[in-house]
């Protein structure tokens, strides 16, 4: 028996279709098995209270990573040493990439084969990829191990070595990373040029016109000779027209209009035309890059989002790997696709001779292009649904239209005259689709789908007079620079050269986690912490923003990957070097004062100080009369860009009124306080109490209560919590009802169970909350939720539930299941069906067999 491990169970399950199961094992890792260790506890008893311990890197020894088998992988490891005793032969099949191949080495390292070991690596899972990757086996490639390892300790010791600095300086739970630092400063650099935005006002001008039977729409360009100012020629930072303006026109309103209502009455002439053909050249296949940047711009997906659905379709065999920034096509792909064209659409939209596109410098070409497998499946054709679907269609459309002819499009250009004024129209027609036949692939009407692409005029020639049907003068406000966006950061980052294909979507993902970063839209807006976080590794560790520095970095795990480079020197480097990374933090942990980290610097705002405590961002400022110190909390979507002094004024008079009474709670004759804090309105119970070891009882608002209706009644139902709701009959313990962390629970001896939408924890009863404990753990959403007690069994009193399964729908008593018929609904079942259904399953089910060991 030969043994075949790979990373996960989809794709071990695709792979068995083309193998003889007879001959070989196929088992999924389940990815990385063996990791540094992630918190104290994991760490070895020997390295425990030491810098090695603390770091997951004995920094003193050469770096050696402390490594230990991840406590969710053991099952499967002692699985694979099972199967690893009956194997004759051992073949790695992780993914052909540096996480790919230190996968297989840990996996070596911990298994210590005796039997002969293969390297099997492929791009697309299809019959002839694994029968040729089985035939072409390699040795472990120890470089690229090598560049992952150093990588990982890179990462490991910015991480681990950084944070605690900005824990002690600025709030625990904060985190610095090699590409998440540079990344977060280039948001907010992006959101410091917002703040230092003004507006510009400038008006123009739009007309309707009708020629013969067709209407088309100008837009006003000159005035007596000058040109319409627009937002191009505007000063970002003062507002006004740029000081090189000079044979600029600036419209107001009363202006606007008059030209508006002299081009209603005035006579229009064509006064120029000038036709040209374009040719608009098809993109190449995906990278890792810019099939993230599509999935954000075209689907709304987020870089995980789409990246989980690429993965997927490569594991199914329908595409091929999808770490990559490489855009080649293999010989035999372009042949697919050629012969595909020609097939679909005809010889006329093939080109001439094959088309190969050129990588970037330092792509790594040993893998090609995203592109469909060999089959190029259509999209309507696959049977795939939801995001799979649109992710697999984006991808086929762009490696198919790759090897299409240019689309040919007549571009025409129309300037008329009115009065003394210029006006222009511009229009485009599709006189040849070329590649863009395939981005219309699947509509129910080809020529109307293309059409969409089209902004067609009318049939217009020189000195023809068109009629005005309307002119509208129009007031126009210049734009902040635009936030980045998913897409348009996984672009800068490619552009920079920090990070990895693998790596974009998991550095967003750290953003927005760690609360940096929050979505409005699809923009991707910094917090007030993201600001302290950047101000101080800007003053005292310049090189961890600066995207140079990230970049020579990644071009030297490039070397050591290639061989051209030794990753031991380089991290004692990087590390102990000359204003190297431990002297650097050594060096801001007595450098740096806590209380001016904290302060965020606005230059936009004078007379406030802006500071992020432990509990979020807030405002302060001196009274100007008193001098008192007043404070107020900024609400977490505060964009800083967004901060004005009149919505200062309003959170400090806000917080200056103090809380709102909602009366006296019966039991103890405390007053109850409604009070805002960083994140939401809460209730408390009496007043702040001047020794900081006594606070007052807190209690957030259940989101189900709007502040509106919350009254005394509810104030006290809400601070009474957590509430017994009754004694459980199995255990005879309590089960109550309370407010946490995430939300609204329900518990009973130490099982805890989140409320489910419609359920009130006010008002929740025992019933409910048996129904509730009943679920097992683990089914979130859709199937799987339903549990709904139907009655006892008489047996043991132990409650009988129905549920609505992956298979259908079915009723469960203790770990007995028994499905429903289905003539029956979920909803009519009785209990007395119920005993039946679950009997008669009881008499099909065999017994355990006895262990050797019993027998």
């Amino acid at each position: 028996m030969n043994l075949v491990i790979v990373e996960s169970p989809t794709k071990a399950k695709t792979i068995r279709k083309f193998l003889n199961v007879k001959n070989y094992t196929i088992i999924a890792s389940m990815g990385h098995v063996r990791d540094l260790p992630s918190s104290q506890d994991e760490v070895p008893a020997a390295f425990k209270k030491t810098t090695a311990g603390q770091l997951g890197v004995d920094v003193e020894n050469d770096f050696k990573p402390i490594y230990i088998i991840n406590k969710d992988k053991t099952k499967i490891v002692s699985e694979i040493k099972k199967l690893l005793k009956d194997a004759s032969a051992l073949y790695l099949a992780t993914d052909d990439d540096r996480e790919g191949e230190s996968i297989s080495w840990h996996l070596l390292d911990i298994l210590k084969p005796k039997i002969p070991v293969y390297r099997m690596v492929f791009h697309e899972i299809t019959k002839n990829a694994i029968e040729t990757a089985l035939s072409n086996p390699r040795n472990l490639n120890e470089n690229l191990v090598h560049a992952q390892e150093a990588r990982r300790i890179l990462d490991r010791l910015v991480g681990y070595g950084v944070s605690p600095v900005l824990w002690k300086k600025i709030s625990f739970g904060l985190s610095a990373g090699r590409v998440q630092s540079p990344s977060l400063k280039a948001i907010v650099d992006r959101e410091r040029l917002r703040l230092m935005f003004r507006t510009g006002n400038y008006w123009d001008v739009s007309a309707r016109l009708i020629q013969d039977s067709g209407s088309f729409n100008a837009k006003l360009i000159m005035t007596q000779g000058k040109k319409i100012a627009s937002g191009k020629d505007f000063d970002e930072q003062t507002g006004s027209i740029k000081a090189d303006g000079k044979n600029i026109l600036l419209l107001n309103e009363v202006s606007a209009k008059k030209i508006a209502d002299e081009a209603i009455r005035s006579e229009w002439k064509v006064t120029d035309l000038t036709k040209k053909e374009i040719h608009r050249k098809a993109p190449p296949p995906f990278t890792t890059s810019t099939l993230q940047q599509e999935g954000n711009r075209k689907l709304n997906l987020s870089s995980r989002d789409t990246m989980r659905a690429a993965q997927s379709l490569y594991e199914k065999g329908f595409i091929t790997y999808m770490r990559t920034d490489s855009v080649t096509l293999s010989e035999e792909a372009i042949k697919g696709i050629r012969d595909m064209v020609t097939n679909r659409y005809g010889a006329e939209y093939i080109t001439d001779a094959p088309k190969q596109f050129t990588n970037k410098e330092n792509a790594q070409e040993a893998h090609e292009a995203i592109r469909p497998s060999l089959t190029f499946t259509p999209p309507q054709d696959t049977g795939l649904m939801g995001n799979e679907r649109d992710v697999y269609e984006l991808i086929w459309m762009r490696a198919i239209a790759s090897q299409m002819r240019d689309a040919k499009q007549l571009q025409q250009t129309v300037t008329l005259e009115v009065a003394t004024h210029l006006f222009n129209a511009s229009g485009t027609k599709i006189v040849f689709p070329g590649f863009l036949r395939a981005y219309v692939e699947g509509a129910d009407d080809i020529e109307q789908a293309l059409e969409e692409k089209e902004n067609v005029l009318p049939e217009i020639e020189l000195n023809d007079t068109p009629k005005c049907q309307s002119a509208e003068p129009n007031e126009h406000e210049t734009k902040p620079p635009s936030r980045f966006t998913e897409a348009s950061l996984v672009q800068f980052m490619e552009k920079e050269g920090i990070g990895r294909p693998s790596t974009y979507a998991a550095t967003i993902s750290t953003l927005l986690d760690r609360n940096y970063v929050h979505k409005q839209g699809n923009a991707l807006v910094p917090s007030f912490t993201a600001f302290a976080v950047t101000q101080l590794l800007e003053s005292n560790m310049t090189d961890l923003v600066d995207v140079g520095f990230t970049k020579t970095m990644e071009e030297k795990l490039d070397q050591i990957a290639d061989g051209k480079e030794s990753w031991i020197p380089y991290l004692r480097h990087f590390y102990f070097g000359d204003h190297g990374l431990r002297q650097r933090i050594d060096e801001s942990l007595n450098m740096i004062d806590p209380e001016r980290a904290k302060i965020i610097s606005l230059p936009t705002l004078q007379g406030y100080v802006i500071k992020v405590g432990k509990f979020g961002p807030y405002v302060e400022t001196h009274l100007p009369i008193t001098g008192a110190l007043v404070k107020g909390s900024l609400p977490p979507e505060l964009a800083p860009s967004d901060v004005t002094k009149e919505k200062i004024d309003e959170i400090l008079k806000e917080a200056s009124k103090g809380p709102t009474t909602l009366g006296e709670d019966p039991e103890s004759g405390l007053l109850i306080y409604l009070r805002t804090g960083s994140y939401g309105p809460y209730l408390q119970l009496g007043e702040d109490s001047e020794d900081p070891k006594i606070k007052p009882k807190r209690v957030s608002i259940p989101k189900n209560i709007p502040l509106d209706i919350l009254n005394h009644e509810k104030a006290v139902a809400v601070l009474a919590l957590p509430r017994t709701l009754g004694i459980h009959p199995e255990s005879g313990k309590n089960i109550k009802a309370g407010l946490g962390r995430f939300g609204p629970y329900i518990v009973h001896d130490g099982d805890f169970r989140s409320l489910k939408e419609g359920d009130d924890i006010l008002t929740i009863q025992l019933t409910r909350a048996l129904e509730l404990l009943a679920i097992p753990k683990g089914t979130r959403g859709g199937r799987g939720m339903g549990g709904k007690i139907i009655g006892n069994h008489p047996t043991d009193n132990k409650p009988i539930t129905v549920h609505d399964g992956k298979y259908g729908a079915y009723v469960k008593h203790g770990n007995l299941n028994a499905s429903l018929p289905k003539d029956i609904k979920p909803e009519d079942v009785t209990i007395e069906k119920a005993i039946q259904l679950l009997e008669e399953r009881a008499d099909k089910k065999p017994a355990k067999k006895r262990s050797k060991k019993a027998a």
